[in-house]
């Protein structure tokens, strides 16, 4: 009995097997990607007027119908580098207010997280150190060139393809970046609602401080009727770029609040240079999008 039984017990196994190998080997996909693509999101590259070739990358809301004024718009810069933070951000709290936006990454056409051509968009160097060109310092720099591309074709172009609200408009720059988005505060105090800058190199621009005085002139002469909100972040391991210059910028914005000048200044305790940005994300989407 006890021979008979031992096959019996032994095919009833296999086919039990047999029945669930089918089953388990389902839930083992055959191949996986060899590249992550995070939802929502789109690429494509634009020419500016001046010819200059550019990466634009985009996080949108993918459920649900968009607002009646249209979505609130963060542009980002250095968005080879800074996007996907943003983007992850924004889609993870799509179901929430700040997630209710759109990002906008702009960058250049490599896989490198940061472009040389940054240096001509970006800044304006009096003395640049000998061997390089940083910024233009001939003619019409390229930061006007670039600030004419972001709130003119860019933005034209964006509004296309999405439905956005032209009063929140926002803008994110870091480093170099940083003073860029100081000049477009500067130079075009009303382009955007809110501006963030991020650990700006305010001892690598000499200009910016000259920019500063003719701004603020403007401002208590008058001339400027409205002006962005402003946020300073920097790292307290800020070591490249001191954090006492950027507070007392913020500072001495705040001691314009009366003139409508509206600056909230934000120290990260532990983060240096490099890693103030993705530190920010979460502040930076709510105070970007933050109803006025």
């Amino acid at each position: 009995m006890a021979r008979s039984e031992r096959p019996l017990a032994s095919i009833m196994a296999a086919a039990a097997f047999s029945l669930a190998a089918p089953a388990q080997a389902q839930t083992v996909p055959a191949s996986a990607p060899d590249r992550y693509a995070m939802p929502a999101t789109a690429v494509w590259d634009m020419t500016s007027e001046a010819g200059r070739t550019y990466r634009i990358f985009v996080s949108f809301p993918s459920q649900g119908e968009s607002p009646e004024r249209g979505y609130p718009v963060l542009y980002v810069l250095d968005g080879n580098a800074a996007f996907a933070a943003f983007a992850q951000a924004r889609w993870v709290q799509e179901h929430d207010a700040v997630g209710q936006s759109i990002v906008v990454g702009v960058g250049y056409p490599t896989d490198q997280p940061y472009a040389a051509q940054r240096a001509e968009d970006f800044i304006v160097m009096d003395n640049p150190p000998p061997g390089t060109r940083l910024g233009r310092t001939a003619g019409r720099s390229g930061r006007d060139e670039f600030l004419d591309f972001l709130t003119g074709k860019l933005r034209a172009e964006i509004g296309k393809r999405y439905r956005i609200d032209p009063d929140r408009q926002a803008l994110f720059g870091h480093s170099f970046g940083g003073l860029f988005a100081l000049h477009a505060l500067y130079s075009k105090p009303q382009a955007f609602h809110s501006i963030v800058v991020a650990s700006p190199s305010l001892e690598l621009d000499g200009g910016v401080l000259r920019d500063e005085h003719a701004f603020v002139a403007r401002l208590e002469g008058g001339k400027i009727g409205r002006t962005s909100r402003l946020m300073i972040v920097v790292g307290d391991r800020d070591v490249d770029d001191d954090p006492e210059p950027a507070r007392a910028l913020a500072d001495r914005f705040d001691r314009l609040s009366g003139l409508g000048l509206r600056v909230r200044f934000q120290r990260y305790e532990g983060e240096g240079h490099m890693t103030v940005p993705t530190r920010a994300v979460t502040d930076v989407l709510r105070f970007a999008f933050a109803i006025r």
